[in-house]
C-alpha cells in the first residue's frame, strides 16, 4: 500500500503491521521518499550488500602499507620528471 508521510506518521503501527503483506511505500507530494519493509527483507539486503562490497582498493593499499611496515620494506619511488604533453600543442 502507498502512504503519505502524514498518514504514515499518524498510523505508524498500522504501517508496520502491513509489512506482513509486503513493502509499504511512503510518498511526499507524489515522490517516493521511504519504504518500510519486513525485517527479513532488510536482513537479506544487508547480507547481499556485505557480500557485494568486499574490500575496496583503498583497503588493499592500507593492508599493503601495513605489511610493508611490519616487514621493514621500503619502496623507492623514482624522481618525477616532466613529460611532453601532446595535447598542449593542440590548444589555440
Amino acid at each position: 500500500m502507498n502512504w503519505s508521510v502524514a498518514e504514515a506518521k499518524q498510523r505508524f503501527s498500522e504501517v508496520v503491521r502491513a509489512t506482513q503483506e509486503g513493502p509499504q511505500l511512503i510518498y511526499n507530494r507524489g515522490k517516493l521518499v521511504a519504504g518500510v519493509v519486513p525485517a527479513e527483507y532488510l536482513q537479506e539486503f544487508l547480507s547481499w550488500r556485505e557480500q557485494k562490497e568486499g574490500p575496496s582498493i583503498a583497503d588493499a593499499f592500507g593492508e599493503l602499507r601495513r605489511i610493508c611496515a611490519e616487514e621493514g620494506y621500503e619502496i623507492e619511488l623514482p624522481a618525477r620528471e616532466d613529460r611532453a604533453n601532446l595535447f598542449a600543442n593542440d590548444l589555440p
